[in-house]
């Protein structure tokens, strides 16, 4: 491991929610390499232009140091690669391996003699060591740990969050070697403030970065069995959290839709793992199961509650407010209301989609309609808000109210507002 800092060039690869904000607090201290394929993409950051909404115009102004292309032969001149591409599942809920091989593959290509790749991207434990060092050696022809290394040190990027910010955040740090894991923790320490964790190995880190999504989506799934449970025994669950919650040591988790690029996806990784060692998961496909299920849910109470209000399902108007995967984020992909629109769709309803914050070309793309840019009053026979916009609590429960016909009914998935005879909250 003979790579110094100050002859270190940095090229980050993907220029997503997790590589651009990564490559951009790097270029505050050193020359930095801005990788992306999407050739769109890298037009719109050379104009400083963040489709994503995580980075203004004001702030790029911040960052000088840093080159943006899609031209592969700029790798030539890096000797530390950083991955963060997406690792998603496919169908079958089995890892979607395609992109973080790719992009070994490319990398493989340009490594020399002491370089060092390191991984952000989420995978299962070995993966990294088991599947992308061998794509490494092949398109390289060096050895590992021998010509060439490797560290992993996961994301912990928050999209959406305007304060708790990449550098605010602690990292997990590792390499393959001691000397590797010491060179990736510097290296992070540079531009994390809030400090890093250093892991014994590799496969530490990918299991921690890996359950932490797993918790969250286990925690999340208890509660929406819960909140299953209590609508069933007509209490407000949202009043049992606010009274449960006044204990110290309970935990504030909530029910909702689960979706984006971690939470819904994560534990799939480590099931896939766990089966291919021989071990059976119960617990955790278990939650999987039920937030997996939780748009059926959703779609299935909304008409029920239509119905008990001799609401005409067949042509009725809904308005469905939020398709981003959180709150205060412009990304539509793997969202948890995709599934409760395909499902409304079936029982023949006229659906209007709103999102002040989502891209109208990308919703075109999932849903093959355009999204409604002003709202009407006096309109819907339902809505449900199902993302936690800031710009929807600013609206407020009266307001959006005011956009439903005489006889309406409410689904207020993210408890946004307080519960009333036309509001339901999950």
């Amino acid at each position: 491991m003979k790579t110094k800092f100050n002859k270190l060039k940095l090229a980050v690869i993907g220029l997503g929610y997790v590589g651009l904000p990564l490559a951009l607090e790097f270029s505050k201290k050193k020359n930095v390499i801005g990788f992306d394929l999407n050739k769109k993409r890298i037009s719109q950051l050379k104009s400083r232009v963040d489709k994503n909404l995580e980075v203004s115009r004001k702030e790029f102004k911040n960052f000088k140091n840093i080159k943006f292309t899609n031209n592969k032969k700029d790798l030539k001149s890096a000797n530390c690669f950083i991955v963060t591409v997406p690792t998603p599942i496919d169908k079958f809920k089995k890892p979607d391996l395609k992109p973080i091989l790719n992009a070994s593959q490319m990398v493989g290509g340009f490594l020399k003699k002491n370089d060092t790749v390191i991984y952000e991207s989420t995978v299962y434990p070995g993966c990294i060591e088991e599947k992308c060092v061998p794509v490494l050696e092949k398109f390289s022809k060096l050895r590992f740990n021998k010509h060439f290394f490797c560290g992993y040190s996961p994301e912990r990027i928050n999209p959406g969050d305007k304060k708790l910010k990449i550098s605010n955040i602690k990292k997990i740090t590792s390499g393959s070697t001691p000397k590797v894991t010491k060179f990736v923790d510097d290296l992070y320490k540079e531009i994390i403030k809030a400090g890093t964790h250093k892991a014994s190995n590799i496969r530490v880190a990918e299991a921690a970065k890996v359950i932490e999504n797993t918790q969250r989506d286990l925690n999340i799934a208890l509660i929406n069995e819960l909140s299953i449970l209590f609508n069933r025994l007509n209490i407000d669950t949202q009043e049992v959290l606010d009274a449960a919650g006044s204990k110290w040591n309970f935990i504030p988790f909530k029910p909702g839709l689960v979706g984006g690029h971690c939470i819904g996806v994560d534990p799939y990784y480590l099931t896939y793992k766990a089966k291919s060692i021989g071990y059976s998961p119960k617990v955790i496909l278990a939650g999987r199961s039920i937030n997996d299920n939780m748009g059926n849910y959703v779609a299935s109470e909304l008409i029920k509650n239509m119905r008990k209000k001799n609401i005409k399902i067949k042509g009725s108007k809904i308005l469905v407010m939020g398709l981003t995967f959180k709150e205060n984020c412009t990304d539509i992909r793997n969202a948890g209301i995709y599934s409760v629109i395909n499902r409304l769709k079936k029982f023949k309803c006229k659906l209007n989609l709103y999102d002040p914050w989502a891209d109208k070309l990308e919703i075109k793309k999932i849903y093959n309609t355009y999204p409604i840019s002003k709202l009407y009053k006096n309109k819907y026979d339902s809505v449900i808000i199902a993302v936690a916009h800031e710009k929807f609590k600013d609206l407020g429960i009266k307001f959006i109210s005011s956009l439903c016909k005489k006889n309406y009914f409410i689904y207020d998935l993210k408890s946004l507002f307080s519960k009333t005879s036309n509001n339901l909250r999950l």
